[in-house]
């Protein structure tokens, strides 16, 4: 499902993100990537979505090598891959149907769809009641539960999570984890990037670990030994 091979990511002489990783993550494999602040999480994430491009190496999404990717397959390579993130990112203007309801009207889906599709997102997140709110109106964990929906419009194969309980207290960690793993009982691949040693050691997982942009541990069933 993912492979990453020889990934080297430079910025600068003195910054060097990622030094030649080797990674594979098999479809419907739920996978915590750890490490500490500037180990290299993020910049695999955005690698992965071609926010960043690889300086050496290759990426595969399934078949698809999107180390080159063109400008104009970046959005259909997005659909595959739903993103969540630490601070949310909803519009604080729409409600939480309409912030779901954004990510299908960008690709063009008819109304018809969008009113077939947000209300079985929402229930999947537990927040059908919720669907008339504004962000403001709600927690830090329902506005995150709002993202996870959204990450799911296009049915992608792939969720990356990056931090996304970063801001949330334990009982909502608890609540975003369980979503999470319900998502993958559905088939889909998760990696979640992530310093929270009690999540992942909670989930009995895959774990690996990055240190200075590089693969120091990869554990079949691990936890959090940085």
């Amino acid at each position: 499902m993912i492979k990453v091979n020889g990934v080297t990511k430079i910025y600068s002489t003195s910054s060097v993100a990622l030094r030649d990783i080797n990674l594979h993550i098999k479809a419907g494999e739920f996978v915590s990537v750890i490490g500490q602040s500037g180990s290299g999480k993020t910049t695999l994430s955005k690698l992965l979505i071609a926010e960043e491009r690889p300086t050496k190496g290759g990426i595969q999404i399934g078949d698809w090598d999107i180390s080159n990717i063109s400008a104009g397959e970046v959005p259909l390579l997005r659909r595959q891959i739903g993103m969540i993130f630490q601070d949310y990112k909803l519009l604080p203007k729409k409600t939480a149907f309409e912030n779901v309801a954004f990510a299908l009207e960008v690709a063009g889906e008819s109304n018809r769809r969008i009113r077939q599709v947000v209300p079985q997102l929402l229930e999947i997140v537990g927040l059908t009641n919720q669907a008339t709110r504004y962000p403001s109106q709600l927690s830090g964990g329902e506005q995150q539960r709002i993202a996870i929906a959204r990450s799911l419009a296009h049915r992608p194969k792939i969720i990356v999570a990056d931090e996304p309980t970063g801001n949330l207290d334990s009982i909502n960690t608890e609540e975003i984890i369980q979503i999470l793993k319900k998502i993958n009982e559905f088939g889909t691949t998760i990696m979640l990037l992530t310093h929270n040693r009690d999540v992942v050691n909670s989930l009995h997982r895959r774990v690996i670990t990055l240190q200075d942009g590089q693969i120091t541990l990869d554990q079949s069933e691990g936890k959090y030994l940085i």
